[in-house]
C-alpha cells in the first residue's frame, strides 16, 4: 500500500512489490545474525561484559518459559526467546525514524498463525489426535462449534491485538507531527523546535514502552496457549 498509513513499497524484484515492512524485517534478521556470529564465536570460560550480558539474556529467556511453562517444556525457550527478540527490535524501529514490522497486519498475523499451529500441532502431538479433538466436545456436545469458533479466535485476537497497539501508536505521532508542523508555520518559525522537543516523551511511551510491553504480552500469550494445549 502506499497511500495513508500503510507501508510504502520500496523496490520491486522481478515485479514483486518489496514493502518497508518486508525490508525492514530483513534488516532485523541481519542485524541480529551478525551481531550473533560476532557476540557468540570467541566466548571464554570467563566471561566478559558482552559475554555476561548474554549469557543473562539467554538465562532470563530460559527462566521465564520454565515459569511460564514448565520444566518439561523448556525446549520452547529458543523460538520463545527469537520471537521475543524480533518483536522487540521490530516495534522499537520507530525510535529511530523506520516504520515497525508489526504496524503491518501481515506480519502480526503470520506470527499469531504461527502459535495457531503451534498450539493444536503440539496439542495433539502431546495428547494424541483422538483425545485432543474430543476436548472440544467438552463439557458436552452441543458446546463443539462455540469451542471451535473460540479457537479460531485465537490468531485473530493475537494478531490484532499486537498490530493495533503498535499502528496506533504509529497514528498518533504521525497526527502529532503534522500538528506541529502546522504550529511552527503559524508561529512564523523556520526551524521545527516544536518536533523535535515536544515528541519525545510520546516516542518514550509509545515506541519505547507499549512496544517492549506489546511484544512481552505477545511471547506470554503464546507460551501460555501452547502449555494449556499440551496439559
Amino acid at each position: 500500500m502506499d497511500a495513508g498509513f500503510g507501508p510504502r513499497i520500496i523496490f520491486e524484484i522481478g515485479g514483486i512489490p518489496i514493502t518497508e515492512t518486508v525490508t525492514n524485517t530483513w534488516l532485523i534478521m541481519i542485524a541480529v545474525i551478525v551481531f550473533s556470529y560476532f557476540a557468540t564465536r570467541n566466548l571464554e570460560k570467563i566471561p566478559g561484559k558482552l559475554q555476561n550480558a548474554i549469557e543473562a539474556l539467554v538465562d532470563a529467556i530460559y527462566g521465564l518459559t520454565k515459569q511460564s511453562m514448565g520444566d518439561d517444556k523448556v525446549g520452547f525457550a529458543p523460538y520463545m526467546g527469537t520471537l521475543l527478540i524480533y518483536l522487540t527490535i521490530a516495534n522499537l524501529l520507530g525510535l529511530v525514524g523506520f516504520r515497525p514490522p508489526t504496524a503491518d497486519v501481515n506480519t502480526t498475523l503470520s506470527l499469531a498463525i504461527m502459535t495457531f499451529a503451534m498450539i493444536h500441532g503440539f496439542g495433539m502431538k502431546s495428547k494424541g489426535v483422538g483425545t485432543y479433538l474430543k476436548g472440544f466436545t467438552e463439557p458436552f456436545a452441543a458446546l463443539t462449534p462455540l469451542n471451535v469458533i473460540g479457537e479460531l479466535a485465537t490468531p485473530i485476537s493475537l494478531g490484532f491485538r499486537l498490530f493495533g497497539n503498535i499502528v496506533g501508536g504509529l497514528i498518533i505521532m504521525s497526527l502529532l507531527y503534522s500538528a506541529l508542523a502546522v504550529l511552527s508555520a503559524k508561529i512564523g518559525l523556520g526551524i521545527p523546535i516544536f518536533q523535535t522537543a515536544v515528541p519525545a516523551p510520546f516516542h518514550i511511551y509509545f515506541d519505547l514502552f507499549a512496544g517492549v510491553l506489546q511484544s512481552f504480552i505477545f511471547v506470554m500469550l503464546s507460551m501460555v496457549f501452547v502449555s494449556m494445549a499440551m496439559d
